[in-house]
């Protein structure tokens, strides 16, 4: 059974429910993700929404024709001029180096890039034409120099949060002007002094404010509506419930996005991370682990639902290592097979069903878990009835078969995909050649010993790599040798 034939379920922030995700064209499903604002280094609460949402993004790809899959950068932002004076640095630079070092973290955590990656400040036209269109249709206003969104004027304003008007207006951190109508209304275009980045627009010279960046990005790449947009929960308020008020507003009768998806929240050791705690952990601190962390902190992601709250600990992050040492040793030791192999398409989808059910990750990696004992039984020539019987299924693996089956699903996981040789040498064979090839020397030294017989030799050089973390498994094939 192919898992194309089956129906994706996703939880729907709009309407609280799982509902079948059917997209407006089937020939090219349209996903927009909100991304970084780009003025330092991404901490691993960023990371978590780009992991999720490159997971659906593959699943999709895996299912539909094309994917159009967009995550913008946010580089016009207060938090950005504010960095700017604070260091001297100018803002256009401050802006280039952390969005390139962020595509940098997010590729070291096995993120695809999107397909479109816009800038803000590349389509301030777009942001001005949505403006317009506001005003035009009585939904928003300029008042000395500002342009705001007037929230009485969309009867459906609170409906993507939940919010009643006054826990709209305390969660809002109202900034009260006496150029509002209403507290609650927000700001679509703000002045700009002469030490600020600005536009011309029809209002004077400004910027625009962080909502309707979205908003212009969106419909520039995915038209008035289209099928997903994603983020994280922290965001529904106020950034998405205003951004759909603003867009449906403008776009009359669209819907803007069809489904709402949102990750949750992400804490280290039980607590919130913020810097005061001290506690703040950015994925470059987790890469500082070893050329593992990367992968390890994936698979610690995914161990847990999307929308679960996640805790951060590097204990964690050592026991996905462990995890990810069990699965390489096994792919290591695995002979090569036909990947197109029916038996190991079937296995595959078997493993990945689980994803169909609002991106079920945890039971997709238990089903892998399965499938690597299955290997281990393969290939030791050992009794599978055990777990077959457990998981329902009359498979008759030759060895090799599941280990491709754990390839082609982690393809769509972002998970076991790199050379397992590599791997299990600590990046040796990629990052130190040097280093491998003393290793190697060391091997043919200890073998040449032992064909004249020389133990007391072979053993010295056992024991001295040893010492440097390096474990010999001498078996039918020869020896090879692994990090421990």
């Amino acid at each position: 059974m192919s898992d194309t034939a089956d129906t994706l379920l996703l939880h729907d922030s709009l309407t609280r429910a799982r509902k079948p995700f059917a997209p407006i064209d089937p020939d090219n499903v349209r996903l927009y993700v909100c991304g970084p604002t780009v003025y330092d280094l991404a901490h691993i609460g960023n990371a978590r929404p780009v992991v999720v949402f490159d997971v659906l993004a593959r699943l999709l790809r895996r299912r539909h024709p094309r994917v159009t899959y967009v995550r913008n950068i946010t580089d016009v932002d207060d938090k950005i001029n504010a960095r700017s004076l604070e260091t001297g640095e100018p803002i256009g630079a401050i802006t280039a180096r952390t969005a390139a070092e962020f595509e940098r973290d997010m590729a070291a955590l096995g993120c695809l890039p999107p397909d479109v990656e816009p800038r803000a400040t590349q389509h301030i036209p777009e942001m001005i034409a949505i403006i317009e269109r506001l005003i035009a249709g009585g939904h928003a206003y300029a008042a000395e120099g500002h342009v705001l969104f007037s929230v009485a004027s969309d009867p459906g304003y609170g409906r993507l949060s939940g919010r009643s008007p006054d826990e709209l207006l305390a969660g809002a951190r109202i900034d009260v002007a006496p150029y509002k109508r209403d507290p609650g209304d927000f700001v679509l275009w703000k002045p700009s002094t002469p030490e600020l980045p600005g536009w011309d627009s029809p209002w004077g010279r400004g910027r625009p404010g962080w909502h309707i960046e979205c908003s212009a990005m969106a419909w520039r790449y995915l038209g008035e509506a289209f099928d997903l947009h994603g983020g994280g929960h922290d965001l529904i308020f106020p950034h998405h419930e205003n951004e759909m008020a603003q867009s449906c507003c403008a776009f009359p009768g669209t819907g803007f996005a069809r489904t709402w998806v949102h990750n949750g929240m992400l804490l280290v050791n039980g607590e919130k991370m913020s810097k005061s705690l001290g506690n703040f952990v950015t994925v470059r601190d987790v890469l500082a682990n070893g050329p593992w962390a990367g992968e390890a902190f994936r698979l610690l992601l995914l161990k847990t639902h999307y929308r679960m709250p996640l805790d951060y600990a590097v204990s964690r992050l050592e026991e996905a290592r462990g995890e990810l040492d069990d699965f390489y040793n096994a792919l290591f030791k695995a002979p090569a097979t036909d990947p197109a192999a029916p038996i190991v398409a079937e296995m595959a989808g078997w493993a990945l069903a689980p994803l169909l059910d609002d991106l079920n990750t945890p039971l997709a990696l238990a089903r892998l878990h399965d499938l690597r004992t299955l290997e281990n039984v393969a290939s030791t020539g050992g009794s599978a009835t055990a777990v077959l019987g457990r998981i329902g299924r009359a498979w008759h693996a030759a060895p090799g078969q599941a280990a491709a089956a754990i390839r082609a699903a982690g393809a769509v996981l972002g998970l076991y995909q790199s050379d397992p040789k590599a791997w299990r040498q600590g990046g040796a064979a990629e990052g130190d050649a040097g280093g491998a090839e003393a290793v190697e020397a060391a091997i043919e030294a200890r073998l040449a010993a032992r064909r004249r017989k020389d133990w007391a030799e072979a053993d010295r050089i056992r024991a001295e790599l040893a010492a440097q973390g390096i474990v010999l498994e001498d078996g039918p094939k020869g020896t090879s040798w692994r990090r421990g």
